[in-house]
């Protein structure tokens, strides 16, 4: 009797792991089926072969093949992963089966990150922190700028020479001290004024290189640039070169993609604005250590007669700087692209009314959308000064008489006021830019 209870006791736990055992494979079984169920149903309504098969699809398949391999988390992540941001090893590996869960996530993420161009590299963020400002150097185009209270007092536009010296009325400057030193830096001059030399942007280059007819101001070719919404890539039409300020302004705007055709009908401005052009494009060679875009092609002519020039070209948008633009304004309109703009920069309003009249007449397919004038204003705000030169200071004017005199007293003795305690003078600088032009913009439309 003895005997027979262990006995008993043994098959009895044998039943039970038997019952558990089959009871685990049919929950398997079940959640196998109900993760395919969608992507079977589909391709049965669908009627697609198996070369059309969504990547969902796929992974069930795979999933009923392995019968009763059990799903470890991994290898779960893995199945649900969209077929197409696994790499060509991983499908290899998952068609012939000898992929483990494991080596698949793993092998995933790190193609993932090798292939993922916005994932950051330790190479690229020490090529990225290697980079330093360069030094001033022969052949840059620098600013020379002295202030005396808020105020420009002396500015010069010159190009960094060896052994060339800068002269003024506060003093001279040899080029050599300011060869090397970075860009911003303070350099004392003969009589011992501190000069700030900067380099020189394109707005400092547009309005100090020489002329030959009136430029197009900052201010006005960065509204026309927004009129047009030039981007990288465009093809523009500029009739009018000028000094060749607009021709910077959207060779920089078209970018290394684009192309500006600059067209003018005086030789002297030709000349001109193709020496300005070059000039800037060496200077920045210098600076930079790479050539800005040499898109611009610069044309002598008259554009009324340019149809030949014009014949294989399509543009994004013209710029027109001309005083009768309505004259050309057949010529250029079938080579616009349809909805594209025409900004036009006209002295006063008298052209700009002529070139309405034009447009009623000539029946061009032009919408006028706006007549814009671009004003600045310049403000000056300093902190306000006593005749001696010192600071005003605030007053409280809660305080009786003897609390005033104490509290002038000690401030009168301190070398800089307190925070806040200095009122402040803004009124409109009295050297003002005046009218520069109106700016028509027009749209090509498609009636």
């Amino acid at each position: 009797m003895a005997a027979q209870m262990p006995l008993a006791r043994l098959a009895l736990v044998h039943r039970l792991l038997k019952v558990g055992a089959s009871c685990q494979r049919r929950l398997r079984c079940k959640d196998t089926l109900a993760f395919s169920t969608c992507p079977v149903k589909c391709n049965e309504s669908t009627g697609d072969s198996s070369d059309s098969k969504p990547p969902s699809a796929g992974l069930a398949s795979g999933l009923l093949s392995r019968g009763r391999r059990p799903l470890s988390p991994l290898d779960r992540i893995s199945s649900l992963l969209p077929q197409d941001t696994l790499s060509p090893e991983v499908l290899q590996l998952r068609e012939s089966g000898q992929l483990d869960p494991e080596e698949d996530v793993n092998v995933r993420l790190s193609s993932t990150r090798e292939d993922d161009p916005e994932t950051p590299r330790p190479s690229d963020a020490a090529a990225v922190t290697s980079v330093s400002p360069r030094p001033l150097a022969p052949g840059e185009l620098l600013v020379a700028e002295h202030r005396r209270k808020e105020r420009v007092e002396f500015s010069k536009m010159f190009e960094l020479q060896t052994g060339a010296r800068l002269g003024s009325s506060w003093g001279v400057i040899s080029h050599d001290d300011v060869a090397g030193r970075p860009a911003g830096s303070f350099v004392r001059t003969s009589r011992g004024v501190s000069i700030l030399v900067r380099r020189a942007s394109l707005e400092d280059y547009v309005l100090y290189m020489r002329r030959g007819p009136a430029i197009a101001y900052p201010k006005d070719a960065s509204a026309m640039l927004m009129m047009m919404d030039v981007t990288e890539g465009d093809c523009v039409l500029e009739s009018g070169s000028g000094s060749g300020a607009m021709s910077l302004f959207l060779s920089r705007a078209v970018g290394c993609k684009g192309s500006v055709l600059s067209v003018e009908v005086r030789e002297d401005h030709h000349k001109r604005s193709v020496l300005n052009y070059k000039r800037w494009r060496a200077s920045w060679s210098v600076r930079r250590g790479e050539e800005w875009p040499d898109n611009v092609r610069f044309h002598t002519g008259d554009l009324c007669k340019a149809s030949p020039l014009l014949a294989a070209h399509g543009f994004h948008a013209v710029a027109l700087d001309l005083t009768s633009p309505q004259l050309v304004l057949p010529t250029v309109v079938p080579h616009l692209h349809p909805g594209a703009v025409c900004a036009v920069y006209l002295a006063n309003i008298t052209q700009v009314i002529d070139l309405l009249e034009g447009l009623r007449c000539s029946s061009l397919p032009l919408l006028c959308e706006r007549i814009v004038e671009v004003p600045i204003r310049d403000w000056l705000v300093a902190p306000a000064l006593q005749k001696d030169g010192k600071h005003c200071v605030r007053r409280d004017p809660t305080l009786d008489q003897d609390q005033r005199q104490e509290t002038n007293r000690e401030t009168s003795t301190e070398e800089q006021p307190a925070f806040g305690s200095i009122p402040y003078l803004a009124r409109p600088h009295p050297a003002q830019m005046s009218h520069t032009a109106f700016l028509v913009k027009l749209r090509k439309c498609v009636r």
